[in-house]
């Protein structure tokens, strides 16, 4: 398979886990947020443990489709 045939697949995946990484997130809330529990914090928290991961993994995420958008724009 040519990389025309296979791109439209990686950005299929590449669009579902950036939708779940985005949904995972809370502004002002852990984790634990997006399951149920709720956090009255500070309005500024610092990200850590699986947040901290989560976000990272959102901005890579991100950056890869907008790769692979470019690249489908260039080989059509």
């Amino acid at each position: 398979m040519t990389l025309q045939g296979i791109l439209p697949y990686i950005q299929i995946v590449l669009a579902v886990l950036l939708i779940v990484c985005i949904l995972l997130q809370q502004t002002g809330a852990s984790l634990g947020g997006a399951f149920g529990g709720d956090n009255f914090s500070a309005a500024y928290h610092t990200r850590r443990g699986m947040e901290k991961y989560l976000f990272y993994t959102t901005l890579i995420v991100g950056v890869l489709f907008a790769l692979s958008a470019f690249v489908a724009l260039i080989i059509h």
